[in-house]
C-alpha cells in the first residue's frame, strides 16, 4: 500500500475525509471519477448486494472478499465495516490480517453482540467493557508495522447511553484505536458533544433515513469530526432509481428510451475499457519487450 495514499495520509491534512458507502467495483469507480478522497464499503450495502438485510448474516470471508474487490477497482484509500471482528480476539487478528492482504486501508470494530443488526435499528446488545476492549487491543496488535487505521466504533449510545458510549470511544482509543466512532447519534447537540468530549480523531456516520440527523458536511468539520461516511447514500439511490425504471417499463411496455443516454461504450468506459482494450494490440507488437519474472537477466 503506498504510504501517501492511505487513510493515515488523509488524517494528517486538514480537510474532512468524506467517504460515500459502496458496495462493489462499479460504485466505488463512480464515487472516485466524482472526486472523492476515499471510499467505505457498507455492510449493509454488501449484505443488500447478497440479498441480506444488515443482520449480521454475511461472515469474515464475504465480507474480505467484497473489499478485496473494492480495494482493486480503485486507487484511493477504501475504509471498511468489519463488523464486530467476528468472535474473539483470535477472530479478530485474523480479520485484520484479511482486510490488510486485500488493500484496505482501514476498518472500524464495533461492540455488538453477534449477530449485530444495523446501528440505526432498534434492540441492538452490546458485549461487556472487557471484550470490546479486548478486540480493541488484539486489532492493534495484529496491524503493527502497517499503515492500517484502526476505527473502533460503539453501539452503547442507544443501549447503555450517552455517558457509556464516550467512556468506550475514548477507553478504545487508550487501548490502540486510532479513531473513535460513535454510532446512531440521536440529535444534533450529541452530535457536537462527541469531538468535544473524545480525546482523539471522531467519525461521524450519516444515515439516510436513520437516526442521526441530516447534517451538513462542512458543519460536521467544524464541530471536530475528521471523517464522515454516507453508507447509505449510494444504496438508497439505486433502491429509487431502479424502482422508477421497473415502474415505468411495467406501466408504458416500452423499454426505457435512449435518447440523451450513454452509449453503451461510454458505459463500458466508465469502468475501464479503454486501458482493456489497449492490451488486445500491444503485446502482439514485436518492439514490446517480454515481461521477465525472474530478474532483469532472466535467471
Amino acid at each position: 500500500m503506498d504510504a501517501s495514499n492511505t487513510v493515515r495520509a488523509l488524517l494528517a491534512r486538514p480537510e474532512l475525509i468524506v467517504a460515500p458507502g459502496v458496495y462493489d467495483g462499479l460504485t466505488a469507480m463512480l464515487t472516485e471519477q466524482a472526486g472523492f478522497p476515499a471510499v467505505y464499503m457498507t455492510g449493509a450495502g454488501t449484505a443488500a448486494a447478497r440479498g441480506f438485510p444488515d443482520f449480521g448474516l454475511l461472515t469474515m470471508s464475504e465480507m474480505v472478499e467484497n473489499a478485496g474487490v473494492i480495494a482493486r477497482s480503485v486507487s484511493v484509500p477504501l475504509i471498511a465495516d468489519a463488523d464486530t471482528g467476528y468472535g474473539n480476539e483470535l477472530n479478530v487478528t485474523r480479520a485484520v490480517s484479511e482486510y490488510i492482504m486485500r488493500g484496505v486501508s482501514a476498518i472500524h470494530i464495533e461492540d455488538q453482540v453477534m449477530p449485530k443488526r444495523c446501528g440505526h435499528l432498534d434492540g441492538k446488545e452490546v458485549v461487556s467493557r472487557e471484550d470490546y476492549l479486548a478486540n480493541i487491543r488484539a486489532a492493534s496488535a495484529a496491524r503493527a508495522g502497517t499503515d492500517f487505521v484502526l476505527i473502533a466504533r460503539t453501539d452503547a449510545r442507544a443501549v447503555l447511553g450517552m455517558e457509556e458510549a464516550i467512556w468506550r470511544a475514548n477507553a478504545a482509543l487508550d487501548a490502540g484505536a486510532d479513531v473513535a466512532f460513535v454510532e446512531a447519534l440521536q440529535d444534533a447537540d450529541e452530535v457536537a458533544a462527541v469531538p468535544r468530549k473524545v480525546s482523539g480523531p471522531c467519525l461521524l456516520n450519516l444515515v439516510r433515513g436513520g437516526k442521526t440527523p441530516d447534517i451538513g458536511l462542512t458543519d460536521v468539520h467544524e464541530m471536530g469530526y475528521r471523517i464522515a461516511i454516507m453508507p447509505s447514500m449510494l444504496l438508497s439511490t439505486v433502491f429509487e432509481a431502479c424502482d422508477r425504471a421497473l415502474a415505468t417499463v411495467r406501466e408504458t411496455m416500452r423499454p426505457l428510451s435512449s435518447a440523451g443516454f450513454p452509449s453503451v461504450r461510454e458505459r463500458f468506459q466508465r469502468v475501464g475499457a479503454d486501458r482493456w482494450d489497449a492490451l488486445r494490440t500491444r503485446f502482439r507488437d514485436p518492439a514490446v519487450p517480454e515481461a521477465r519474472g525472474r530478474g532483469e537477466d532472466g535467471a
